[in-house]
């Protein structure tokens, strides 16, 4: 393509391609831009009549004819740098952040590609899309676990916490999560076997995340349903309703999100299957259940 548009750009060759048009088929009979151009009516031959007014028009036909290649090598450049930059992007390969975390509560941190780490846990790539906002499901001897931000793979031994930096989750991994695993008796199942405690724990932490959004919301509504209502005021002030509004809407947000979060539970312990899908140790030591 660019060996076309040096060629067009020289004048000579455009001279000659002027008076000599057959021998454009053999050298551009390849190029879909000079295909093209050659489509136009610059390029087809036709007895002059009346040679002064040819010689005349030579300079504005090539003037046109250069414009017109020029704005084709242009679309084609253009066609080819999308190309190229879309199949870059496709080709790059996610790449997740991820906190271990053993039976003792011991922690280690690595990264690892998307296609790299589903093959290690042999999953399959649609597993690790975490495409619903709350979800807890049981894929080949691991449960995947998703709210909200928080996004998991529990195993028999141990528990893989993904992207965590992303989402502002380094402190209650680091306080909290590893001596809960490790059994110190803040857990409910720690007696259990380690995927109910990775459970139970990241599920207590949800619950606290929504504790935590209500407990910042509420007051504000109750402060500003207060000042709205006080008999000395003889009209409503706009700016309060103004905030009334948008407290009701993360009020609704929030109502919207413990009910999903509800609904996933509930579904799960409403079939004895899922629940039982859940014990993993099951499968490497039948003694447990």
């Amino acid at each position: 393509m660019e060996v076309c548009f040096k060629l067009l750009s020289q004048g000579g060759l455009l001279r000659t391609l002027e008076h000599k048009v057959g021998m454009f088929p053999a050298l551009f009979s390849h190029c879909w831009t000079c295909r093209h151009v050659r489509g136009s009516s610059h390029f087809a031959h036709q007895p002059s009549l009346h040679h002064s007014e040819e010689r005349s028009s030579t300079s504005s036909r090539r003037g046109l004819l250069f414009q017109r290649s020029s704005r084709n090598l242009l679309f084609c450049r253009h066609r080819v740098t999308e190309t190229t930059t879309h199949a870059a992007l496709s080709s790059v390969v996610p790449v997740f952040v991820v906190m271990k975390f053993d039976k003792d509560g011991n922690v280690t941190s690595f990264e690892r590609k998307k296609t790299e780490l589903y093959q290690e846990l042999s999953l399959q790539a649609r597993d690790l899309r975490f495409q619903h906002e709350t979800s807890i499901m049981a894929r080949n001897n691991c449960i995947i676990i998703r709210m909200e931000s928080l996004k998991a793979v529990v195993m028999p031994e141990c528990l893989l916490v993904l992207d965590y930096r992303a989402v502002g989750l380094d402190r209650w991994l680091v306080r909290e999560l590893g001596p809960q695993l490790a059994g110190d008796g803040a857990l409910a199942t720690y007696s259990l076997p380690f995927e109910f405690r990775a459970i139970e724990a990241i599920l207590q932490h949800r619950v606290s995340t929504l504790q935590a959004r209500l407990n910042e919301v509420q007051p504000q509504i109750l402060d500003t349903l207060e000042s709205l209502v006080d008999p000395k005021l003889l009209s409503a002030d706009r700016s309060k309703l103004h905030v009334l509004l948008q407290n009701s809407k993360s009020l609704s947000e929030l109502e919207t999100d413990i009910k999903v979060f509800k609904e996933s539970l509930l579904k799960i312990l409403d079939e004895e299957e899922l629940v039982d899908e859940l014990c993993l140790t099951k499968w490497t030591d039948p003694r447990v259940l």
